[in-house]
């Protein structure tokens, strides 16, 4: 959803561009509905780093990707996001000294429990272009010592994504294959370790869950990890899926009543959309989506979940948030063309 438009603009601009999956997050049939939905061609290199350790993922990633970079020898190498392969890849690329552009940087939690957060620090301090979604993220990288014109505020490629696809995804409508109708259902997201992996926590989730199901049934796409440690807790009022492609969650999200999460994207995504997200999280690295969006922090407390309702009723300023246009694909594509031609050169 971040490296599609990119990609297209990339192309449109005539830049060749060489698509690498590394296979992080890999299933051999939801990778290939991604593609095809978000219009990407199929990679120019495979890597099927798969699951494991956070060292395990990040040391076959490094591995994989420099094999990559010394056969083809890039101008630059972009990375989106904040996963382990984004800071293998930025590593890989530095040392053969290659720059490296990132794509969602700025990005700060302030959390050091969150491995995420360690994979955005370091990639942010080994690019030679960031590119910013949010103004904040212009001050959390001044804050770290990196500003001048290799930082550039370019917007929301995954709103890019969003806004070509939401007439579509709302077309499919989801929700009737689960029985339920616009407007009448949450959505729910659960999948990071301090919640799913801690036992108590999400007995006590799982209980609040179904007290807000009583509000509107809940319908909830499973991470691997999440149905693994659900086991055999019970879920009256909550409807459970397999991963769903992109079109299919879009769909979801754009109908929802509301959505529940513990997920980055989707703070972003809901905001955009106008529709009210609960984060169970004590921080987020998108902190534009509470200031400007719709999004409201509940903390990591399962039993904040059943003030939901009351919160819903509650009136709520929500902006526009800048360059979240639908355009920002397209500015990152100047900036890196611009710096691939030796307009910003980082000291």
């Amino acid at each position: 959803m971040k490296a599609a438009p990119v990609l297209r603009a990339l192309e449109a601009r005539g830049i060749e561009a060489l698509l690498v999956h590394t296979g992080q997050h890999y299933d051999a049939e939801m990778s290939d509905v991604f593609l095809d939905q978000l219009g990407l061609p199929r990679p120019d290199v495979f890597l099927g780093v798969g699951s494991g350790t956070h060292a395990e993922q990040t040391a076959r990633a490094l591995v994989g990707v420099e094999g990559v970079l010394l056969d083809y020898r890039p101008a630059l190498v972009v990375v989106p996001g904040d996963v382990n392969s984004t800071l293998a890849g930025a590593l890989a690329a530095v040392k053969l000294q290659i720059p490296v552009a990132h794509l969602e940087a700025g990005l700060r939690s302030y959390d050091s429990a969150m491995p995420e957060e360690h994979n955005r620090v370091l990639t942010d301090h080994l690019a030679s272009l960031l590119l910013v979604h949010s103004a904040g993220a212009i001050d959390n990288l001044a804050a770290e010592g990196i500003a001048g014109e290799h930082v550039r505020f370019v917007g929301n490629t995954m709103i890019d994504s969003l806004l070509a696809h939401v007439e579509a995804a709302r077309a499919q409508e989801p929700w009737l294959r689960v029985g339920l109708e616009a407007g009448g259902y949450g959505l729910l997201t659960l999948h990071r370790p301090a919640l799913v992996d801690d036992p108590e926590l999400l007995r006590e989730t799982a209980a609040a869950l179904v007290e807000l199901a009583r509000h509107a049934p809940l319908v909830f796409p499973v991470h691997p990890r999440t149905r693994e440690r659900l086991g055999s807790l019970e879920l009256p009022g909550v409807h459970l899926t397999a991963p769903l492609s992109y079109l299919d969650f879009l769909g979801l999200e754009a109908g929802a009543q509301f959505v529940l999460t513990d997920s980055g994207g989707v703070q972003e995504e809901t905001s955009a959309l106008g529709v009210p997200c609960f984060t169970l999280r004590d921080t987020t690295e998108r902190p534009v989506t509470v200031e400007l969006g719709t999004n409201t922090l509940l903390g990591l407390r399962p039993d904040r979940i059943t003030e939901i309702p009351a919160l819903l009723r509650m009136p709520r300023a929500v902006s526009e948030i800048p360059l979240w246009d639908g355009h920002a694909g397209e500015r990152c594509a100047d900036a890196v063309a611009a710096h691939v031609e030796g307009a910003y050169v980082r000291d």
